[in-house]
Formats: structure tokens, sequence, C-alpha cells
């Protein structure tokens, strides 16, 4: 089955106190990244690049260090490739129409 190459961004808001927490991204249950937060009054823009066959797919993001910070996520956007993604993180990677040469 062929793959198809998609980007998407999310905006991540985090409010913390004492040390800077640490937050992971999945896509499924794949790792796809882990940070340690250290702006204040600042957001993320956080840009995926997904190759994946076509299907259903949720990113999520969820905070390593729970005590001292709440991690808010918004603003799900495809930025390329055919695919849509709703406000909760469900990415659908449709086929694209691939010229035959």
């Amino acid at each position: 089955m062929r793959t198809e190459f998609v980007l998407t961004l999310t905006d991540i808001y985090c409010k913390w106190s004492g040390q800077p927490p640490r937050y992971r991204c999945y896509v499924n249950d794949e790792l796809f990244t882990e940070r340690t937060w250290v702006w204040t009054q600042h957001y993320l823009e956080e840009q995926l690049q997904i190759e994946a066959p076509p299907g259903q797919y949720v990113i999520r993001y969820e905070l390593v260090d729970t005590d001292n910070a709440k991690l808010k996520t918004n603003n799900y956007r495809v930025t390329r490739g055919s695919a849509t993604v709703d406000q909760k993180g469900n990415l659908t990677i449709r086929e694209s129409q691939h010229e035959n040469t």
C-alpha cells in the first residue's frame, strides 16, 4: 500500500510553575516527540511530519510531569497532504490522486 506524506500543526499551551515540565506527542501509540517546556507567556506550534498509509490516526499530547503543569492543545490543522484532522486530534489520511508516469 502506498504511503502519503502529511504535515500537521497544533498550537500547544502550557501553564506551569517550578521545574519546567516535559510533554510527549504520540500518533496512535508511536512516540513522535518529547520536549521540555521552557517558555513562559508563549505558545508553540508543533509540526508533525507523518508518512503513513491512508487510514485513521490519533494525535495525542500528554504531560510527563503532571504535578506542576497543565497542557492545552487546540487549532489542529493539516498544512500539507491529503488529510483532515478534527479538534480532538483525529487524523484521517486519504489516498491522494497520484499521476501515473
